[in-house]
Protein backbone atom coordinates (compact mmCIF):
# COMPACT_ATOMS: atom_id res chain seq x y z
CA UNK A 1 0.00 0.00 0.00
CA UNK A 2 1.38 3.34 -1.15
CA UNK A 3 0.18 6.72 -0.58
CA UNK A 4 1.07 9.62 -2.54
CA UNK A 5 1.06 11.95 0.49
CA UNK A 6 3.75 9.87 2.70
CA UNK A 7 7.44 10.64 2.59
CA UNK A 8 9.27 7.73 0.30
CA UNK A 9 6.37 7.97 -2.24
CA UNK A 10 8.46 8.98 -5.05
CA UNK A 11 10.97 6.49 -4.09
CA UNK A 12 8.41 3.66 -4.00
CA UNK A 13 6.89 4.84 -7.53
CA UNK A 14 10.31 4.69 -9.05
CA UNK A 15 10.59 1.22 -8.27
CA UNK A 16 7.34 0.34 -9.79
CA UNK A 17 8.16 2.35 -13.02
CA UNK A 18 11.85 0.18 -13.37
CA UNK A 19 9.97 -3.14 -12.54
CA UNK A 20 9.41 -3.73 -15.86
CA UNK A 21 13.03 -3.02 -17.29
CA UNK A 22 13.42 -6.31 -19.62
CA UNK A 23 17.13 -5.30 -20.65
CA UNK A 24 19.79 -8.09 -19.73
CA UNK A 25 23.35 -7.95 -21.01
CA UNK A 26 23.87 -12.18 -21.06
CA UNK A 27 20.67 -12.34 -22.78
CA UNK A 28 21.49 -9.98 -25.15
CA UNK A 29 24.91 -11.64 -25.29
CA UNK A 30 22.77 -14.96 -26.02
CA UNK A 31 20.52 -13.83 -28.37
CA UNK A 32 23.34 -12.57 -30.44
CA UNK A 33 24.89 -15.45 -30.76
CA UNK A 34 21.82 -17.04 -31.91
CA UNK A 35 20.79 -15.00 -34.79
CA UNK A 36 24.57 -14.74 -36.19
CA UNK A 37 24.30 -18.54 -35.95
CA UNK A 38 21.45 -18.31 -38.09
CA UNK A 39 22.39 -16.06 -40.49
CA UNK A 40 25.36 -18.49 -41.31
CA UNK A 41 24.24 -21.77 -41.29
CA UNK A 42 20.45 -21.38 -41.87
CA UNK A 43 18.40 -24.36 -41.39
CA UNK A 44 20.85 -26.16 -39.44
CA UNK A 45 21.27 -24.35 -36.64
CA UNK A 46 17.37 -23.91 -36.25
CA UNK A 47 17.33 -27.62 -36.13
CA UNK A 48 20.53 -27.61 -33.62
CA UNK A 49 18.55 -24.48 -31.34
CA UNK A 50 15.17 -26.35 -31.13
CA UNK A 51 16.82 -29.38 -30.62
CA UNK A 52 18.29 -28.31 -27.73
CA UNK A 53 15.80 -25.46 -26.37
CA UNK A 54 12.09 -27.43 -27.32
CA UNK A 55 13.60 -30.96 -27.26
CA UNK A 56 12.08 -31.74 -30.70
CA UNK A 57 14.46 -33.16 -33.23
CA UNK A 58 13.93 -33.40 -36.57
CA UNK A 59 15.84 -34.14 -40.12
CA UNK A 60 14.95 -30.76 -41.55
CA UNK A 61 13.45 -28.08 -41.18
CA UNK A 62 10.79 -29.19 -43.67
CA UNK A 63 9.89 -31.66 -40.90
CA UNK A 64 8.91 -29.05 -38.73
CA UNK A 65 6.50 -27.02 -40.88
CA UNK A 66 2.61 -28.48 -40.07
CA UNK A 67 0.60 -29.21 -42.91
CA UNK A 68 -2.91 -27.31 -43.35
CA UNK A 69 -4.96 -30.15 -42.50
CA UNK A 70 -3.09 -30.64 -39.31
CA UNK A 71 -4.77 -27.35 -37.97
CA UNK A 72 -8.01 -28.43 -39.71
CA UNK A 73 -8.08 -31.31 -37.42
CA UNK A 74 -7.19 -29.92 -34.50
CA UNK A 75 -10.50 -27.63 -34.94
CA UNK A 76 -12.74 -30.54 -35.66
CA UNK A 77 -10.74 -32.34 -32.72
CA UNK A 78 -11.42 -29.34 -30.23
CA UNK A 79 -15.54 -29.41 -31.43
CA UNK A 80 -15.32 -33.01 -30.99
CA UNK A 81 -13.63 -33.78 -27.69
CA UNK A 82 -14.78 -30.73 -25.18
CA UNK A 83 -13.12 -27.36 -25.07
CA UNK A 84 -11.41 -26.05 -21.71
CA UNK A 85 -12.59 -27.15 -17.96
CA UNK A 86 -12.52 -24.22 -15.57
CA UNK A 87 -13.85 -24.20 -11.76
CA UNK A 88 -17.20 -22.18 -12.87
CA UNK A 89 -17.97 -24.06 -16.24
CA UNK A 90 -17.55 -27.07 -18.57
CA UNK A 91 -17.59 -26.08 -22.75
CA UNK A 92 -18.52 -28.21 -24.97
CA UNK A 93 -16.54 -28.93 -28.24
CA UNK A 94 -19.38 -26.67 -29.76
CA UNK A 95 -19.02 -24.28 -27.54
CA UNK A 96 -15.41 -23.76 -28.10
CA UNK A 97 -15.09 -23.45 -31.62
CA UNK A 98 -17.98 -21.01 -31.60
CA UNK A 99 -16.47 -19.06 -28.75
CA UNK A 100 -13.33 -19.00 -31.03
CA UNK A 101 -15.36 -17.58 -34.16
CA UNK A 102 -16.99 -15.35 -32.30
CA UNK A 103 -13.61 -13.60 -31.24
CA UNK A 104 -12.20 -13.97 -34.52
CA UNK A 105 -15.61 -11.99 -36.24
CA UNK A 106 -15.89 -9.41 -33.59
CA UNK A 107 -11.68 -8.46 -34.19
CA UNK A 108 -12.38 -8.71 -38.02
CA UNK A 109 -15.06 -6.69 -37.89
CA UNK A 110 -13.11 -4.09 -36.04
CA UNK A 111 -10.27 -4.31 -37.97
CA UNK A 112 -11.67 -3.61 -41.06
CA UNK A 113 -12.89 0.07 -39.66
CA UNK A 114 -8.81 0.57 -39.49
CA UNK A 115 -8.03 0.03 -42.85
CA UNK A 116 -6.26 2.78 -44.73
CA UNK A 117 -7.01 3.43 -48.20
CA UNK A 118 -5.26 5.27 -51.04
CA UNK A 119 -6.30 9.08 -51.12
CA UNK A 120 -5.76 12.46 -52.94
CA UNK A 121 -5.64 16.15 -52.17
CA UNK A 122 -7.59 18.42 -54.61
CA UNK A 123 -5.22 20.01 -57.09
CA UNK A 124 -3.76 23.20 -55.70
CA UNK A 125 -3.75 26.73 -57.05
CA UNK A 126 -0.78 25.16 -59.87
CA UNK A 127 -2.44 22.09 -60.79
CA UNK A 128 0.15 19.89 -58.21
CA UNK A 129 -1.75 16.77 -56.76
CA UNK A 130 -0.45 15.34 -53.44
CA UNK A 131 -1.53 11.93 -52.40
CA UNK A 132 -0.59 8.43 -50.57
CA UNK A 133 -1.03 4.84 -51.78
CA UNK A 134 -1.75 2.19 -49.63
CA UNK A 135 -0.39 -1.49 -49.98
CA UNK A 136 0.17 -4.62 -47.57
CA UNK A 137 3.02 -6.31 -46.54
CA UNK A 138 4.12 -8.94 -48.97
CA UNK A 139 4.55 -11.26 -46.09
CA UNK A 140 4.30 -11.12 -41.99
CA UNK A 141 5.50 -13.30 -39.52
CA UNK A 142 3.39 -14.47 -36.62
CA UNK A 143 5.45 -15.37 -33.36
CA UNK A 144 3.09 -17.30 -30.99
CA UNK A 145 4.39 -18.13 -27.02
CA UNK A 146 4.31 -21.24 -25.69
CA UNK A 147 5.55 -21.75 -22.02
CA UNK A 148 2.87 -21.64 -18.69
CA UNK A 149 -0.23 -20.20 -21.07
CA UNK A 150 -1.59 -21.60 -24.49
CA UNK A 151 -2.60 -18.08 -26.01
CA UNK A 152 -4.93 -18.44 -29.19
CA UNK A 153 -6.50 -15.26 -28.72
CA UNK A 154 -2.88 -13.82 -29.84
CA UNK A 155 -3.39 -15.96 -32.92
CA UNK A 156 -6.31 -13.90 -33.33
CA UNK A 157 -5.21 -10.88 -32.62
CA UNK A 158 -2.21 -10.83 -34.71
CA UNK A 159 -3.37 -12.91 -37.74
CA UNK A 160 -6.72 -11.19 -38.27
CA UNK A 161 -5.87 -7.58 -38.63
CA UNK A 162 -2.61 -8.92 -41.26
CA UNK A 163 -5.21 -10.79 -43.26
CA UNK A 164 -7.46 -7.63 -43.36
CA UNK A 165 -5.02 -5.53 -44.82
CA UNK A 166 -4.11 -7.78 -47.37
CA UNK A 167 -0.50 -9.31 -46.63
CA UNK A 168 0.11 -11.84 -48.86
CA UNK A 169 1.59 -14.74 -46.58
CA UNK A 170 1.39 -15.21 -43.30
CA UNK A 171 4.13 -17.43 -41.26
CA UNK A 172 3.32 -18.37 -38.07
CA UNK A 173 6.33 -19.63 -35.67
CA UNK A 174 5.06 -21.56 -32.42
CA UNK A 175 7.70 -23.61 -30.18
CA UNK A 176 6.19 -27.40 -29.35
CA UNK A 177 8.50 -28.45 -26.36
CA UNK A 178 9.08 -32.48 -27.14
CA UNK A 179 6.61 -32.08 -29.62
CA UNK A 180 3.25 -30.96 -27.81
CA UNK A 181 1.12 -28.58 -29.97
CA UNK A 182 -2.06 -26.68 -28.14
CA UNK A 183 -4.90 -27.94 -29.88
CA UNK A 184 -6.12 -24.19 -28.80
CA UNK A 185 -3.58 -22.24 -30.98
CA UNK A 186 -3.80 -24.66 -34.02
CA UNK A 187 -7.43 -24.33 -34.42
CA UNK A 188 -6.88 -20.44 -33.53
CA UNK A 189 -4.68 -20.29 -36.79
CA UNK A 190 -7.30 -22.45 -38.65
CA UNK A 191 -10.23 -20.09 -38.47
CA UNK A 192 -7.52 -16.78 -39.11
CA UNK A 193 -6.19 -18.58 -42.04
CA UNK A 194 -2.53 -18.49 -41.26
CA UNK A 195 -0.89 -19.62 -44.39
CA UNK A 196 2.27 -21.61 -42.81
CA UNK A 197 3.02 -22.73 -39.85
CA UNK A 198 6.83 -24.08 -38.19
CA UNK A 199 7.17 -25.25 -35.08
CA UNK A 200 10.31 -23.39 -34.14
CA UNK A 201 10.15 -21.00 -31.11
CA UNK A 202 12.64 -18.92 -29.41
CA UNK A 203 14.92 -16.19 -30.64
CA UNK A 204 15.80 -18.80 -33.42
CA UNK A 205 11.85 -18.30 -35.13
CA UNK A 206 12.60 -14.37 -34.88
CA UNK A 207 15.96 -15.37 -36.74
CA UNK A 208 14.97 -17.21 -39.23
CA UNK A 209 11.70 -14.91 -40.02
CA UNK A 210 13.85 -11.97 -40.08
CA UNK A 211 16.61 -13.38 -42.64
CA UNK A 212 15.41 -16.15 -44.04
CA UNK A 213 16.52 -19.79 -44.76
CA UNK A 214 16.93 -22.49 -46.72
CA UNK A 215 13.07 -23.59 -45.90
CA UNK A 216 11.73 -20.71 -43.52
CA UNK A 217 11.35 -17.61 -46.02
CA UNK A 218 11.98 -13.93 -45.01
CA UNK A 219 9.22 -11.62 -43.96
CA UNK A 220 8.56 -8.15 -43.77
CA UNK A 221 7.52 -7.58 -40.28
CA UNK A 222 7.42 -9.75 -37.72
CA UNK A 223 4.97 -9.56 -34.58
CA UNK A 224 3.36 -11.35 -31.84
CA UNK A 225 4.57 -12.01 -27.74
CA UNK A 226 7.04 -13.56 -26.28
CA UNK A 227 9.64 -14.20 -23.22
CA UNK A 228 12.62 -12.00 -22.82
CA UNK A 229 14.61 -13.66 -25.74
CA UNK A 230 12.25 -13.17 -28.19
CA UNK A 231 11.77 -9.70 -27.30
CA UNK A 232 15.76 -8.91 -27.41
CA UNK A 233 15.43 -10.68 -30.38
CA UNK A 234 13.10 -8.56 -32.04
CA UNK A 235 14.87 -5.74 -30.42
CA UNK A 236 17.97 -7.00 -32.39
CA UNK A 237 16.81 -7.77 -35.79
CA UNK A 238 14.57 -4.31 -35.96
CA UNK A 239 15.83 -2.61 -39.14
CA UNK A 240 16.44 -6.18 -41.28
CA UNK A 241 12.63 -6.43 -40.63
CA UNK A 242 9.85 -4.17 -39.05
CA UNK A 243 8.45 -5.01 -35.20
CA UNK A 244 5.32 -4.45 -34.03
CA UNK A 245 7.08 -3.46 -30.61
CA UNK A 246 9.13 -4.53 -27.93
CA UNK A 247 6.65 -6.72 -25.38
CA UNK A 248 6.96 -6.48 -21.88
CA UNK A 249 5.41 -7.91 -18.47
CA UNK A 250 1.64 -7.21 -18.75
CA UNK A 251 0.41 -4.51 -16.78
CA UNK A 252 -3.03 -3.16 -15.74
CA UNK A 253 -3.97 -0.07 -13.90
CA UNK A 254 -7.56 0.41 -12.11
CA UNK A 255 -8.83 3.85 -11.27
CA UNK A 256 -11.89 3.62 -8.85
CA UNK A 257 -13.90 5.57 -6.85
CA UNK A 258 -14.56 3.35 -4.34
CA UNK A 259 -18.14 2.17 -5.36
CA UNK A 260 -17.08 -0.68 -7.57
CA UNK A 261 -17.15 -4.17 -5.79
CA UNK A 262 -13.64 -5.08 -4.47
CA UNK A 263 -13.74 -8.54 -5.36
CA UNK A 264 -14.43 -7.42 -9.03
CA UNK A 265 -11.23 -4.82 -8.67
CA UNK A 266 -9.53 -7.53 -6.72
CA UNK A 267 -10.15 -10.41 -9.40
CA UNK A 268 -9.43 -7.17 -12.19
CA UNK A 269 -5.77 -6.87 -10.94
CA UNK A 270 -5.53 -10.64 -10.77
CA UNK A 271 -6.42 -11.58 -14.55
CA UNK A 272 -3.06 -9.50 -15.32
CA UNK A 273 -1.27 -10.66 -12.39
CA UNK A 274 -1.41 -14.49 -13.50
CA UNK A 275 0.17 -13.92 -16.75
CA UNK A 276 3.97 -14.25 -14.58
CA UNK A 277 5.58 -13.31 -11.72
CA UNK A 278 6.78 -9.94 -13.17
CA UNK A 279 3.05 -8.72 -14.57
CA UNK A 280 2.14 -4.98 -13.02
CA UNK A 281 -0.92 -4.74 -11.18
CA UNK A 282 -1.90 -1.44 -9.73
CA UNK A 283 -5.35 0.39 -8.28
CA UNK A 284 -5.65 3.85 -8.08
CA UNK A 285 -8.74 5.47 -5.04
CA UNK A 286 -8.76 8.55 -2.93
CA UNK A 287 -10.91 6.26 -0.94
CA UNK A 288 -8.78 4.95 2.06
CA UNK A 289 -11.27 2.33 3.28
CA UNK A 290 -11.90 0.93 -0.30
CA UNK A 291 -8.22 0.79 -0.75
CA UNK A 292 -8.54 -1.82 2.41
CA UNK A 293 -11.19 -3.51 1.37
CA UNK A 294 -9.94 -4.46 -1.72
CA UNK A 295 -6.66 -5.84 0.06
CA UNK A 296 -8.69 -8.06 2.22
CA UNK A 297 -10.26 -9.26 -0.76
CA UNK A 298 -7.00 -10.14 -2.15
CA UNK A 299 -6.29 -11.87 0.92
CA UNK A 300 -9.66 -13.94 0.43
CA UNK A 301 -9.43 -14.75 -3.53
CA UNK A 302 -5.81 -15.06 -3.79
CA UNK A 303 -6.12 -19.06 -2.18
CA UNK A 304 -8.93 -19.71 -4.76
CA UNK A 305 -6.93 -19.22 -7.97
CA UNK A 306 -5.28 -21.74 -9.94
CA UNK A 307 -2.59 -19.82 -10.35
CA UNK A 308 -2.12 -18.16 -6.80
CA UNK A 309 1.38 -19.09 -7.05
CA UNK A 310 2.87 -16.68 -9.97
CA UNK A 311 -0.33 -14.08 -8.71
CA UNK A 312 1.04 -13.90 -5.05
CA UNK A 313 4.57 -13.59 -6.52
CA UNK A 314 3.79 -10.64 -9.06
CA UNK A 315 1.49 -8.73 -7.11
CA UNK A 316 4.31 -9.11 -4.08
CA UNK A 317 7.35 -7.70 -6.65
CA UNK A 318 5.45 -5.57 -9.14
CA UNK A 319 1.56 -4.41 -7.49
CA UNK A 320 0.75 -1.28 -5.51
CA UNK A 321 -2.56 0.06 -3.87
CA UNK A 322 -2.02 3.55 -4.17
CA UNK A 323 -4.24 6.19 -2.64
CA UNK A 324 -4.41 9.54 -4.25
CA UNK A 325 -5.75 13.12 -3.17
CA UNK A 326 -8.28 13.35 -5.41
CA UNK A 327 -8.80 12.02 -8.90
CA UNK A 328 -6.58 15.02 -10.42
CA UNK A 329 -4.04 13.15 -8.82
CA UNK A 330 -5.23 10.14 -10.16
CA UNK A 331 -4.80 10.58 -13.55
CA UNK A 332 -1.41 12.67 -13.09
CA UNK A 333 -0.22 9.38 -12.33
CA UNK A 334 -1.53 7.28 -14.38
CA UNK A 335 -0.11 9.54 -17.59
CA UNK A 336 3.38 8.78 -15.58
CA UNK A 337 2.96 4.80 -15.32
CA UNK A 338 1.16 5.54 -19.15
CA UNK A 339 0.02 1.21 -18.51
CA UNK A 340 -0.73 -1.44 -21.41
CA UNK A 341 -4.02 -1.35 -19.79
CA UNK A 342 -6.14 1.38 -18.01
CA UNK A 343 -9.66 -0.07 -16.08
CA UNK A 344 -12.10 3.49 -15.24
CA UNK A 345 -14.06 1.76 -12.96
CA UNK A 346 -15.85 5.48 -12.10
CA UNK A 347 -19.23 7.07 -12.15
CA UNK A 348 -19.40 8.30 -15.72
CA UNK A 349 -15.97 7.05 -16.99
CA UNK A 350 -16.36 9.16 -20.18
CA UNK A 351 -16.14 12.45 -19.02
CA UNK A 352 -12.23 11.40 -17.13
CA UNK A 353 -11.19 10.62 -20.77
CA UNK A 354 -9.79 13.87 -21.69
CA UNK A 355 -7.28 13.44 -18.83
CA UNK A 356 -5.83 9.92 -20.08
CA UNK A 357 -2.97 11.15 -22.35
CA UNK A 358 -1.02 7.73 -21.78
CA UNK A 359 -2.72 4.10 -22.15
CA UNK A 360 -2.30 1.00 -24.65
CA UNK A 361 -6.36 -0.09 -23.72
CA UNK A 362 -8.86 2.21 -21.64
CA UNK A 363 -11.77 0.05 -20.56
CA UNK A 364 -14.81 2.50 -19.57
CA UNK A 365 -16.91 1.83 -16.67
CA UNK A 366 -17.53 -1.06 -13.86
CA UNK A 367 -18.67 -3.36 -16.11
CA UNK A 368 -16.23 -3.56 -18.53
CA UNK A 369 -13.49 -5.49 -17.83
CA UNK A 370 -9.94 -6.02 -18.88
CA UNK A 371 -10.24 -9.55 -20.10
CA UNK A 372 -13.07 -8.74 -22.23
CA UNK A 373 -10.30 -7.01 -24.12
CA UNK A 374 -7.81 -9.94 -24.17
CA UNK A 375 -10.61 -12.08 -26.16
CA UNK A 376 -13.30 -10.84 -27.86
CA UNK A 377 -14.12 -7.18 -27.56
CA UNK A 378 -13.09 -6.40 -30.71
CA UNK A 379 -9.92 -3.69 -29.98
CA UNK A 380 -6.87 -5.64 -30.39
CA UNK A 381 -5.16 -6.81 -27.29
CA UNK A 382 -1.70 -6.51 -28.41
CA UNK A 383 -0.54 -3.22 -26.83
CA UNK A 384 2.20 -0.97 -25.71
CA UNK A 385 4.16 -2.15 -22.33
CA UNK A 386 6.34 -0.62 -20.09
CA UNK A 387 5.37 2.67 -20.83
CA UNK A 388 5.57 2.75 -24.02
CA UNK A 389 2.31 4.23 -24.53
CA UNK A 390 3.17 7.70 -24.36
CA UNK A 391 4.65 7.30 -28.35
CA UNK A 392 3.51 3.86 -28.79
CA UNK A 393 0.01 2.62 -30.26
CA UNK A 394 -2.17 -0.52 -29.90
CA UNK A 395 -1.27 -3.29 -33.32
CA UNK A 396 -3.74 -2.69 -36.02
CA UNK A 397 -4.25 -3.12 -39.64
CA UNK A 398 -2.10 -0.17 -40.15
CA UNK A 399 0.84 -2.49 -38.41
CA UNK A 400 0.67 -4.68 -42.07
CA UNK A 401 -0.18 -1.91 -44.54
CA UNK A 402 2.78 0.57 -45.61
CA UNK A 403 2.09 4.35 -47.92
CA UNK A 404 4.08 5.72 -50.79
CA UNK A 405 3.30 9.35 -50.69
CA UNK A 406 2.35 10.86 -54.32
CA UNK A 407 3.01 13.90 -55.59
CA UNK A 408 2.64 14.78 -59.52
CA UNK A 409 3.02 18.45 -60.79
CA UNK A 410 1.80 20.08 -63.88
CA UNK A 411 4.19 22.57 -65.73
CA UNK A 412 3.30 25.18 -63.93
CA UNK A 413 3.40 23.82 -60.52
CA UNK A 414 6.79 22.59 -60.94
CA UNK A 415 8.25 26.11 -62.11
CA UNK A 416 6.65 27.67 -58.84
CA UNK A 417 7.73 25.21 -56.57
CA UNK A 418 10.92 24.74 -58.14
CA UNK A 419 11.52 28.18 -57.28
CA UNK A 420 11.56 27.41 -53.33
CA UNK A 421 13.10 24.21 -53.66
CA UNK A 422 16.02 26.42 -55.38
CA UNK A 423 16.68 28.71 -52.77
CA UNK A 424 16.53 26.03 -50.08
CA UNK A 425 18.83 23.45 -51.66
CA UNK A 426 21.81 26.02 -52.40
CA UNK A 427 21.07 27.63 -48.33
CA UNK A 428 21.87 23.89 -48.05
CA UNK A 429 24.93 23.96 -50.37
CA UNK A 430 23.10 20.86 -52.53
CA UNK A 431 23.79 22.37 -55.74
CA UNK A 432 22.07 19.36 -57.79
CA UNK A 433 19.03 19.44 -56.35
CA UNK A 434 18.83 22.76 -56.91
CA UNK A 435 19.93 22.58 -60.60
CA UNK A 436 17.13 19.58 -60.54
CA UNK A 437 14.44 21.77 -59.45
CA UNK A 438 15.54 24.89 -62.05
CA UNK A 439 15.48 22.24 -64.92
CA UNK A 440 11.73 22.85 -64.84
CA UNK A 441 11.88 26.54 -64.24
CA UNK A 442 9.60 28.08 -67.00
CA UNK A 443 11.87 30.49 -68.91
CA UNK A 444 14.68 29.40 -66.78
CA UNK A 445 18.30 30.31 -67.73
CA UNK A 446 19.73 28.68 -65.48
Amino acid sequence: MLDTQARGFEKALGVLLRANDTTDAAVVRAVTKIIAAVREKGDAAVLQYTARFDRLKAKSVADLELPKERLQEALNRLRREGGAKTTLRTFDGSDSVDALKKAAERIRLYAEKQKLENSFLPPDEYGNQMGQKVQPLDRAGLYVPGGKAAYPSSVLMNAIPAKVAGVGELIMTVPAPGGELNDWVLAAAAIAGVDRVFMVGGAQAVAALAYGTETIPAVDKITGPGNIYVATAKRLVYGQVGIDMIAGPSEIVVVCDGKTDPDWIAMDLFSQAEHGEDSQAILISPDADFIKQVSASIQKLLPTLERKTIVAAAMRNCGALIRVRDMGEAFELVNRLAPEHLELSLDNPRQWLDKVRHAGAIFLGRYTAEALGDYCAGPNHVLPTSRSARFASPLGVYDFQKRSSIIECSPVGASKLGETASTLARGEGLTAHARSAEYRIKNSEQ
